[in-house]
């Protein structure tokens, strides 16, 4: 299989910088493309919003960089993506708008009582949804 355009998101946390780097990787062999994405969430009481958003595009444009940086230092092309909503859903809806190949994205590696907490994750979520191939990966990955 050829993967031409691979989805890499990010949250700017270390187990999604992880599955940034394992796409960059990917993309280099495939010669691909990485399409970057960094989803603020808007969940929550609409009250909150404007400073949430605010700190959250900060996050986010600095994610986005980073990748862009890592990117060019491995001559791979990345393509910054920044959206609104809620983060497994707009990842795929990001899927069917760029033609996406593969999605590559790290995992907190929640388990047992944290797991349920956090009420599954984003990863899970875009596992069940995904039409083409998710390659997750997990937080102690060398």
């Amino acid at each position: 299989m050829e993967y031409d355009r691979i989805l890499a998101p990010t949250d700017g946390s270390e187990p999604s910088d992880r599955g940034v780097d394992r796409a960059i990787e990917l993309a280099a062999r495939f010669e691909a493309t990485i399409h970057a994405l960094y989803v603020i969430d808007q969940g929550g009481r609409p009250g909150d919003w404007d400073i949430a958003v605010e700190r959250q595009e900060a996050t986010g444009e600095a994610a986005l960089d980073s990748a862009g940086e890592r990117g060019a230092a491995a001559g791979v092309e990345v393509e910054k993506h920044l959206r609104r909503g809620t983060p497994a859903e707009e990842i795929l809806a990001c899927v069917d708008e760029a033609d996406i190949d593969l999605i590559v994205m790290g995992t907190h590696g929640w388990s047992g009582i944290d797991r349920l907490r956090h009420a599954g994750s984003t990863t899970e979520r875009v596992i069940r949804g995904a039409t083409i191939p998710v390659f997750a990966v997990p937080p102690d990955e060398d």
